[in-house]
């Protein structure tokens, strides 16, 4: 079972008598033991609902449409905790006093299905697995950093199942699978890097994706492993394998398969591949290829910018994306007639080497704006706040930027048309200043 939420006033739920706290014990027979049973059961246009309340089974049925909502939001189940020790792990560079729900440590193939969360494959159950397989729970992603066993267990920082064996058991059931290898020099990378690149394309088609991506590093470290985030000369050495192993996977497989996170390039700084070697972004969430869809979402956002009755603006990124967005926002600016300055937010909190636009904290951008902001409305992009609370990193709440800096604040979506939407929005009206009280 699993409890009801909300009901939205006025829904199917609502006019049935269902009530908060309620808890869902079958949808046409269906027994609902988390969201993934939910959501299936939900796909039904007939449904025969069964509630417990107050020790009693109540019965409903409703007649929908295939895609359509009938009014009620279920419980978020916990997930499942990990129990790795990654020699990265980014839970274990936290200092006090963040967000909470930073220090939890999921590992949970219901939400690597829902979700996207990556996840190691290393406490799923033979049960766990026959659902997988039984109910194609696809695609899922996967962190394999190595498919040898032994670097595979030093990196994790215990020891665990081969991983081989485990991909290969949910490719035989067509299971489709995303992977990622995050390159810690002097580990993973060169020869252990052909080998799992090698071994997971034996999988294809199975194998949907490989994303490697560099080793992400903060300043609290202490009494953790000593890791170096790649050189100029280690990315370059890293990107140039991949290359030759897309030209061989491209005559092979059709497909180039394995891909550099945007991150690399930087690291090596070299330029980006085409928007066309990015084939169809399966790991843009991952940082693969997110520069590269920007620009070209960007080509269309541009024509239809018009001309803005606003004076200027400010928007804020993190330093790897700063050269790649000022590019556009100066010819939005040119066809909008808004005079809009980029400003790139140092990383100050976690450290120089951490530079994505997501985690910038409050307190940096406090620090980095107040002196300079001057009165402008500030649009925001919404990777830096948790949607559902609005609450940067360091547990800073929206408000508490926008009493501290004096401005309007507007937190768009992380793209050109979200840049535009930010524009568009101050223009037509004035915005809402928190004043400190």
């Amino acid at each position: 079972m699993i409890a009801i939420e909300r009901i939205e006033p006025g829904s199917f739920a609502d006019e049935a008598g269902l009530c908060a706290d309620d808890q869902l014990v079958t949808i046409n027979a269906i027994p609902i033991n988390d969201l993934i049973d939910y959501y299936r059961a939900m796909e039904a246009e007939h449904l025969v609902i069964e509630v417990f309340r107050l020790g009693e089974i109540l019965v409903v049925e409703c007649e929908k449409f295939a895609d359509e909502e009938i009014g009620l939001e279920v419980a978020h189940p916990q997930p499942q905790q990990c129990g790795n020790q990654c020699l990265f792990c980014f839970v274990h560079q936290l200092p006090k006093g963040l967000r909470h729900s930073l220090y939890i440590k999921d590992e949970d193939y219901r939400f690597s299905y829902l979700y996207g969360s990556f996840i190691t494959l290393t406490n799923v159950s033979e049960a766990d697995l026959q659902r997988i397989v039984t109910d194609k729970l696809s695609p899922l992603y996967i962190s394999v950093h190595a498919t040898d066993p032994l670097i595979r267990n030093h990196l994790l920082g215990c020891q665990v199942p081969a991983i081989l064996p485990l991909l290969t058991q949910l490719a035989a059931a067509d299971i489709q699978l995303h992977c990622q290898i995050v390159l810690c020099p002097g580990i993973n990378d060169g020869p252990v890097l052909q080998q799992t690149i090698e071994e997971l394309a034996t999988l294809s088609p199975q194998v949907n994706s490989i994303a490697v991506v560099p080793v992400g590093l903060t300043r609290f470290r202490e009494r953790l492993p000593v890791l170096q985030v790649p050189n100029q000369a280690e990315a370059a050495r890293c990107i140039g394998q991949i290359r030759d192993i897309q030209q061989q996977f491209l005559q092979k497989l059709g497909t180039r398969l394995v891909f550099a996170a945007d991150e690399m390039y930087q690291l090596a700084d070299m330029p980006l591949p085409a928007f066309d070697e990015y084939e169809e972004f399966p790991q843009l969430d991952n940082g693969v290829g997110l520069v590269a869809h920007f620009q070209a979402e960007a080509e269309e956002a541009l024509l239809e910018a018009e001309p803005l009755d606003l004076k200027s603006a400010v928007v804020v990124t993190g330093q790897s994306f700063f050269f790649h967005l000022q590019e556009v926002v100066k010819r939005m600016g040119l066809r909008t007639g808004v005079d809009i300055e980029v400003v790139a937010v140092g990383n100050d909190f976690f450290g120089s080497s951490v530079s994505v636009a997501g985690l910038v904290t409050g307190i940096d951008l406090v620090r980095q704006l107040r002196d300079m902001i001057k009165g402008r409305p500030l649009l925001l992009p919404d990777v830096m706040l948790k949607a559902d609370e609005q609450r940067f990193l360091d547990n800073m709440h929206i408000d508490e930027l926008r009493c501290a800096l004096g401005v309007a604040v507007v937190v768009v979506e992380s793209s050109a048309w979200g840049l535009l939407e930010g524009l568009e929005l101050l223009a037509g009206g004035p915005v809402d200043i928190v004043r400190c009280s």
